[in-house]
């Protein structure tokens, strides 16, 4: 690890950018790695990862472990895997339900300089509709399923998922070719990655 990564890390573990907002304060959850070969960008950590600090420390981690075809092991001791969330700490609930959006002070904050210590990155997957909005902007579809149908079309670099939530289970019902054609597809390029 450089000392310019040692310094980030530093930086990153004492951020308090947007504490004010932060239910139960900040606790910063991302995993830079230099040799990096694909970057995961989800939304923010759920009140599970923010306890544990590990990320997709939840069902839906297990759920996203599934959709890549790794391991526990794979997923996080794998020096090609590096995780960024759009916001790196707990946002707290929404009245609704459902947890809040990242913050959005995060990203512009953080992601440049965490990408710059990751030359190598081949495949992001931009899982949810935050990270697909940040880096697609105008050129994603209307729709989450629309983007995510047509996900080729930001290749070879971008690879957009819907989020790996409970919720997804009855969109992976009305979308079966998420599983039929994309998964296979996100598979290998993750086996050849990883090679």
């Amino acid at each position: 690890m450089t000392q310019k990564l040692k310094d980030l890390e530093t930086e990153i573990a004492a951020c308090t950018i947007c504490s004010a907002h932060l239910p139960l304060g900040p606790r910063p959850v991302v995993r830079v790695k230099p040799a990096a070969r694909i970057v995961i960008i989800g939304q923010a950590p759920g009140t599970r990862v923010h306890e544990s600090g590990v990320p997709w420390d939840d069902k839906s981690g297990d759920r996203l472990r599934e959709w890549m075809g790794v391991d526990n092991t794979v997923f996080y001791d794998s020096p090609r895997i590096a995780i960024m969330p759009m916001g790196f700490c707990y946002p707290g609930r929404e009245e609704k339900g459902g947890d809040s959006p990242p913050r959005p002070e995060c990203a512009p904050q953080w992601h440049g300089r965490c990408l710059e210590q990751m030359p190598q990155i081949s495949l992001t997957l931009l899982v949810g509709q935050y990270a697909q909005a940040t880096y697609l902007g105008k050129n994603r579809y209307r729709t989450l399923t629309e983007t995510v149908r047509n996900g080729h079309e930001f290749g070879p670099r971008f690879l957009p998922t819907p989020h790996p939530s409970w919720r997804s289970t009855g969109w992976m019902t009305k979308n079966p070719w998420f599983e039929a054609d994309i998964l296979p597809e996100l598979q290998a390029r993750i086996r050849n990655l990883l090679a």
